[in-house]
């Protein structure tokens, strides 16, 4: 189900998109081109999902936003993460496996706060 929002977070996406400001796109540190039209990658027999991770700042006002673009994104005050977020930012951890993954990732990467979008590996 998209929430009631969904159509005001795009359209503000896509007005961002389409300014002065540097292509959202360059944020995402992975190739797009990977994941099917489920979000799934790899061969036929072995489809998987791809994880990614990115900072939020520590407010609520943030973390409602993000989840209200993507969803899957689970929020961890505690960690770093990989990519390194710093004092007073969450590391945030989504999933491809959804509806619209793509412009979910666009989304995102279009909100100013975030810097940049790396996928995640869990090791």
């Amino acid at each position: 189900m998209i929430p009631a929002a969904w159509p005001l977070l795009m359209a503000g996406a896509l007005l961002a998109a389409c300014s002065n400001a540097p292509d959202p796109r360059n944020k995402i540190q992975f190739d797009l081109g990977r994941l099917d039209a489920e979000g799934l990658q790899g061969p036929p027999d072995g489809k998987r999902s791809l994880s990614y991770e990115f900072c939020t700042p520590n407010t609520p006002e943030a973390r409602a936003e993000v989840a209200a673009i993507d969803p899957s994104v689970r929020f961890s005050c505690s960690s770093p993460g990989r990519i390194g977020c710093g004092p007073g930012e969450c590391l945030s951890l989504g999933d491809s496996h959804q509806n619209d993954h793509r412009q979910r990732l666009l989304a995102l990467a279009a909100l100013p706060y975030i810097r940049r979008i790396e996928e995640s590996f869990f090791e």
